[in-house]
Parts: C-alpha cells; sequence; structure tokens
C-alpha cells in the first residue's frame, strides 16, 4: 500500500485519524487500522475515520473503526470532524452523509457543527439487548454502577447516572460492562451525573477504544436517558472531560449533537505503517 496523506482533528480532545479516500480507495485491514490508531507505533488515534464519495445522493460516505481494528456504527464527534473538513473545502454549509447508522444531516452553526444523529433507539431488538426487556431499567450493576438506562444511537449505549462522577473509576469498571452478556455488540458505558436542570457531566467509556475526553453519541444517549427518567429536559449541555456539547432530543427521536472541532496536523502515513 502507497504512503497516504492524512489529517489528525479531535473534537474536545476525542481524536481522530481522518483519510481522504474520495480519489483513490483505502481499505486497510484490521491489523493496519491498528497499527495507525496505537499511540505509540502509530499515529494514536480514538478513530480512524476513512472519507469516500457519498452513495445514494449523499454529499459524503463514511467509514469508522476503533483502536481494536473493529467497526464503528457510529461516531458523532468523527461525524462532525469530517463534516467540518469538507464544509471548508467546499463552502456548504449543509451536508447529507452516509454512515452504517444511516443517512445523517450535518450543518454549520456559528462556527459550531451540529450533526442529526437519527432517531435515538429505545426499543431493546434496536439497542440491541440480549433479551426482551424495559432498556429504562436495564437491571445491570457493577461496583457501585447501577440500573443503567439502553439507547441505541446507531452503535449501543448503556447510561448509568451517579451522584458524584469523580467517585467512579471508569477506566476499572467500563471493561467488565462493556462485555455484558447483556449487550450482543458490546456497549458503550457512561456515567453521568446531574448538576443542573438541564445540565449532565459525563464520562464514556468507549467500546474497543476505552476512556474518552469526549464521546459524541454517548453525550446524545445520555440525553435521552435523562430525558426519559425525567432528570432533564430534551435540551441539554453536557459537561465532558474535553469539553462542552449541547444537545437536542427533538420530538420526532432524533437526536441533535453540536460543537467544535479542531485540525491538530496534517501527515502522511508511511507505507511501512500500512503493509497487512
Amino acid at each position: 500500500m502507497n504512503p497516504r496523506p492524512f489529517i489528525k482533528m479531535h473534537g474536545l480532545g476525542n481524536d481522530f485519524v481522518v483519510v481522504d479516500a474520495r480519489g483513490e480507495a483505502f481499505d486497510p485491514d484490521a491489523a493496519v487500522r491498528r497499527r495507525i490508531a496505537d499511540r505509540r507505533f502509530g499515529v494514536g488515534c480514538d478513530q480512524l475515520v476513512i472519507l469516500e464519495p457519498g452513495r445514494d445522493g449523499a454529499d459524503l460516505s463514511l467509514r469508522f473503526y476503533n483502536p481494536d481494528g473493529g467497526v464503528a456504527e457510529a461516531c458523532g464527534n468523527g461525524t462532525r470532524c469530517a463534516a467540518a473538513l469538507v464544509m471548508a473545502e467546499t463552502g456548504a454549509r449543509r451536508l447529507a452523509i452516509q454512515t452504517l447508522n444511516g443517512r445523517l444531516e450535518a450543518e454549520a452553526a456559528g462556527g459550531l457543527i451540529a450533526i442529526d444523529m437519527g432517531e435515538a433507539k429505545t426499543a431493546w431488538r434496536d439497542i440491541p439487548l440480549a433479551r426482551d426487556m424495559d432498556s429504562l431499567h436495564l437491571g445491570l450493576s457493577v461496583g457501585p454502577l447501577s440500573d443503567p438506562v439502553g439507547t441505541g444511537m446507531g452503535n449501543p449505549h448503556a447510561t448509568f447516572f451517579v451522584a458524584d462522577l469523580d467517585a467512579i473509576d471508569m477506566a476499572s469498571l467500563g471493561p467488565e460492562l462493556e462485555r455484558d452478556p447483556l449487550f450482543p455488540k458490546r456497549a458503550n458505558i457512561g456515567a453521568a451525573q446531574v448538576t443542573g436542570p438541564d445540565r449532565l457531566r459525563l464520562r464514556v467509556w468507549e467500546r474497543g477504544t476505552g476512556l474518552t475526553l469526549a464521546c459524541g453519541s454517548g453525550a446524545c444517549a445520555a440525553t435521552v436517558a435523562a430525558a426519559r427518567r425525567g432528570l432533564t429536559g430534551r435540551d441539554v449541555t453536557l459537561d465532558l472531560d474535553g469539553g462542552t456539547l449541547q444537545v437536542t432530543w427533538r420530538e420526532d427521536g432524533h437526536a441533535v449533537m453540536t460543537g467544535p472541532v479542531a485540525t491538530a496536523y496534517t501527515g502522511v502515513l508511511d507505507a511501512s505503517l500500512l503493509v497487512p
């Protein structure tokens, strides 16, 4: 495989290696994906994002991969980064983006990027869960975490509500919960603390990645979970370790996430890094 240019971007410290494959295909195998994402032997990132030509009338198509080499169906901050890149290139203020989570809509919003992440799923089959149950009370507990809310945002999420987020060791609890048999596709594990009528603090252990500074789909899932529990309204400000996101869970069931993006640097993936 030939050397490939890349862009290192992030949304609130949730960082991505972005490769533009609209002109030349880029389809690295799992081993290469892991190598690129490795923070010592590669570039390092929370997800690898590959831009491809739009399909089915969309302006752009995206693929996401986790550092373990596996596929990520959805990545809110990565989608915002890719949208910002193409908007800067084309001057467009709106984009239709095709992903494994369906067609998403992106919009420039006063220096920020807003993404309609699609309809939040609350039925057990759609999250998915391993068996029929009320997604508002999953009946799962590990250590100080108990009674999460299940939400499907294209990828599965379990959100636990806690009194003191600083007291929760997500790095030790996340790996066990991610792989609980309740989640046939594993799950992203969030811990949220209500800090105001419409404000949450949130940390997320992302499946296949680990603890990140921000998780866009996790922020959407936490907003939906909090609103369903009656803890907040449907417009929520979320304070993550890397900064602040705004999420609206609309009456039509769609979750819209708004926040900043940034470019850190550009570079080239050496051919030696891309050998299968």
